[in-house]
């Protein structure tokens, strides 16, 4: 076959499955891969950071991925916010009322910014009975080593707030490279001054700290300077970000408040998961932190994805296109299982000098591997019914049933399933690994049941 057949061909195909009424493929190839480079660099870099921490010894490392799942719970809550943001935008950028673009623009970074600083304010003042919570058993290293790093993690949220609402922003209206360089920015630097400050000062997880506070305030400064000086389409002023709209508020909460309980409810289950994996010793902690870190190298491709779909699916049910939404749903659905197929063929091979970066004690490195084995060929199959569809369904305003659904089965299956297998019947770790591979799969089924009616996008929201 010629050359130019093969790109006829391809043409072909890139417009039966990626391009509608809504928008062709050339925009949402042009939406995705700032989105796949930013996940890249934002993940890539967390690879980076968490071994250069385990410079530090297994203690620090055990530490930081423990308040890192705390960490991310909290910063979901307002990302989800944040969310309810994108779809509100995206919707509204899809009907072309431009005008209420910049409204729900402006009520969106108002929202998440004031959220974001309560949240960072309240856990400061609860640090104490939050370490013990979720480090009872641990060494006293490590407890030491996590209030620092909790601490400091905590007056960055502010930071990080700002940026996550104007990139989900940027994303609604269609600008993801926005949000990439906002990323880049932000990352890049994170990644520079740990090394300053880790490996050449030698400052472990208090550097650590300095780095993320500097970092993400830069990445805020950033995007508040691009969204009222640089833009031209929304053209908001700085009292504007200082005023929420209850009108506006209501419709962003009405998909971000149902998305901010599902990720208290889905992230508080995962740290419950984390203190019985406390439990089982540190080296059982350090296992579960290598592991998740290379698990998400696989997910790059799939997780850029699961973010544009917001877009592309807001976009469709704002013009009122239906079959444009379920066409775009299922071809992500397909991509993202095929992303995973092709992850597992040129990372698996490359296990040991993966892991090697992180120093793990030899003890360790057999457990990692069945880990990331086991995850490999479970999310082929699973994840993308488990995490891409969401996307589309609270694209199109079904933000309750996503939520609930994602709730009930991360503690039935995921949490009391991990306990069983992990503690009661002595897996450990890979028991634990099992048991949320089994979640993925009952709440991808729900997930599926729900996509084949059509009440997913029946909600009005704009």
């Amino acid at each position: 076959m010629s050359q130019p057949q093969v790109r006829l061909r391809t043409q072909r195909l890139l417009d039966k499955y990626l391009s509608g009424a809504s928008m062709d493929y050339r925009k949402v190839i042009a939406l995705y891969v700032p989105i796949l480079i930013d996940q890249a660099f934002i993940i890539g870099l967390n690879v980076v950071n968490t071994a250069m921490i385990s410079s530090a010894g297994v203690a620090a490392v055990s530490a930081v991925s423990t308040i890192d799942s705390l960490n991310i719970f909290l910063i979901n809550v307002f990302v989800a916010i944040a969310t309810g943001g994108t779809v509100v935008v995206a919707q509204y950028k899809g009907s072309g009322n431009d005008s209420m673009v910049a409204k729900a623009a402006g009520a969106s970074i108002a929202s998440v910014s004031i959220l974001s600083l309560c949240i960072g304010l309240l856990v400061m003042l609860l640090h104490n009975p939050l370490l013990k919570l979720f480090l009872g058993s641990a060494t006293a290293e490590v407890s030491a080593y996590a209030k620092v790093y909790l601490i400091g993690s905590c007056t960055s949220f502010l930071g990080i707030g700002i940026v996550q609402a104007v990139s989900g922003v940027m994303r609604g209206i269609g600008k993801s490279r926005v949000s990439l360089v906002l990323s880049l920015i932000m990352n890049v630097m994170y990644v520079l001054l740990n090394f300053v400050f880790i490996n050449l000062l030698d400052m472990g997880v208090l550097g650590m700290t300095f780095a993320v506070n500097v970092a993400r305030f830069a990445g805020a400064i950033c995007a508040l300077i691009y969204v009222i000086k640089m833009d031209e389409s929304l053209h908001l002023r700085l009292l504007e970000l200082f005023h929420v709209p209850w009108a506006m508020l209501k419709k962003i909460m009405a998909i971000g408040l149902p998305f901010a309980a599902e990720q208290m409810f889905f992230n508080g289950g995962k740290m419950l998961t984390q203190v019985f994996i406390v439990s089982l010793g540190t080296y059982a902690i350090a296992t579960n932190a290598i592991s998740g870190t290379i698990a998400m190298v696989y997910q790059i491709p799939a997780v850029a994805m699961s973010i544009t779909l917001v877009t592309v699916v807001g976009h469709c049910i704002g013009g009122r296109n239906i079959d444009d939404a379920r066409k775009f749903i299922k071809s992500f659905l397909w991509l993202a299982s095929f992303s995973f197929v092709l992850m597992t063929i040129i990372l698996m091979p490359l296990f040991h000098p993966l892991v090697h970066l992180f120093h793990p004690p030899a003890e360790i490195v057999d457990d990692i591997f069945y880990v990331l084995l086991i995850n490999a060929v479970a999310q082929i199959p699973l994840w993308a019914i488990s995490f891409i569809l969401p996307s589309g369904l609270r694209a199109a305003g079904d933000s309750r049933f996503t939520s609930v659904t994602s709730m009930l089965t991360m503690w039935l299956f995921r949490v009391v399933l991990g306990y069983v297998l992990g503690i009661m019947l002595g897996f450990g770790i890979i028991g634990v690994w099992i048991a949320m591979n089994c979640e993925w799969g009952v709440r991808g089924a729900l997930f599926l049941w729900r996509y084949r009616g059509k009440k997913w996008y029946e909600h009005k929201l704009v």
